[in-house]
């Protein structure tokens, strides 16, 4: 199996939209305006050379780098781009193919020589998209994605059972996809600090600090072990979420009550295109100057606007008064249909 990951792919459409832009540094955010709160998307590989990352605040980028070209989000542009990419790797012949988002898909595909298929893929999606990928190939769906890491940009890696613990054995635990900052540091204080020490680690030690599910599943991680199947079942949302930045600071509770109906109003919309009931709500509140909490709750099935706003509302009574808010987001979790693919993630044995 293959993972086929775009390199820098926002950056990359936006250059392919600007070609005089080839070669700068390049980041993308927001409204393209660094004096406004948004957070990088992207940046192209001349911008993380200064140490630009996704998710980093856009006026620290702007700092960080001077000269940089700063542009807005445009979402349809990356989805067309996307589809054309995803079309060209279900062209080929025996291919399955498995979409995890705009820029990256399992592909399935029989071949005793998977790096010439590699290849063959990374040309049809220049000759067709002229955008870059890495390939990672791998023995089960964790080690391709891991292994992508390793032939950026433009190359192929492969990571099997054989050299896993070759490869990966000395790299920190955060280095593993599905594993975070916060999981990565209730691991250290288990004394489990590398992929190696994970891997050798009985999962039946995990169980009280992250349950009887999750416990065994990360020692599975550490191993490279998981799902060895290419699912292209069309992935079903289990939820719909919605945030703001606000360029200023919520302080009034009107403003704020008003911020979350306007939300609730965003997220009923994207649920009733869905079809399905809402189960449960969380609340995502960022207090000002970077603290970020989140409420949640279960609810009674319902498809009803009005329940699901009033128990919106009864999640944002619990905002701390007082305290200026910077953002406030809010995510409706649905029932999810019979046939659907199990798992929030590829990682976790349902996919």
């Amino acid at each position: 199996m293959l993972h086929v990951d775009l390199d820098q792919f926002i950056a990359a459409v936006e250059v392919l939209r600007r070609p005089e832009l080839a070669g700068k540094p390049v980041i993308v955010g927001g409204r393209g305006d660094p004096t406004e709160r948004a957070v990088v998307s992207t940046a192209s590989y001349e911008a993380r050379a200064y140490g630009v990352g996704s998710g980093m605040p856009l006026r620290i980028a702007a700092r960080k780098v001077p000269a940089a070209v700063i542009l807005p989000v445009d979402h349809e542009a990356y989805l067309e781009v996307s589809e054309k990419v995803m079309a060209v790797l279900r062209s080929q012949p025996g291919a399955t193919v498995q979409v995890l988002g705009w820029d990256e898909a399992f592909v399935g595909i029989e071949s005793d020589v998977p790096e010439d298929i590699a290849r063959q893929l990374q040309l049809a999606v220049l000759a067709e998209t002229r955008l870059h990928c890495s390939i990672g190939i791998g023995d089960t769906l964790v080690r391709a994605k891991v292994a992508t890491g390793f032939g950026k940009p433009a190359g192929i890696f492969r990571l099997t059972e054989g050299n896993w613990l070759q490869v990966m054995g000395d790299r920190p635990t955060i280095d593993l996809w599905g594993v975070g900052k916060a999981v990565s540091r209730r691991l250290a204080t288990l004394g489990v600090k590398t992929v190696a020490e994970l891997a050798a680690a009985n999962p039946a030690d995990l169980v009280p600090e992250f349950g009887p599910k999750m416990g065994p599943w990360y020692a599975q991680l550490g191993r490279g072990e998981g799902s060895q199947v290419v699912d292209d079942t069309p992935w079903v949302a289990r939820g719909h979420s919605r945030e703001t930045t606000f360029q200023r600071d919520l302080t009034e509770e009107a403003d704020i009550d008003a911020a979350v109906r306007e939300l609730a109003a965003h997220v009923l919309d994207d649920v009733a295109a869905e079809g399905r009931p809402v189960v449960g709500l969380t609340l995502k509140v960022r207090y000002a100057p970077f603290t970020t909490t989140t409420y949640g709750r279960k609810i009674p099935e319902t498809s009803a606007p009005a329940e699901v706003l009033a128990q919106a509302l009864e999640l944002a009574a619990k905002i701390e008064p007082g305290r200026p808010i910077r953002l406030l987001g809010l995510r409706a979790e649905m029932t999810m249909p019979e046939d659907s693919r199990q798992g929030h993630t590829p990682t976790r044995s349902g996919w």
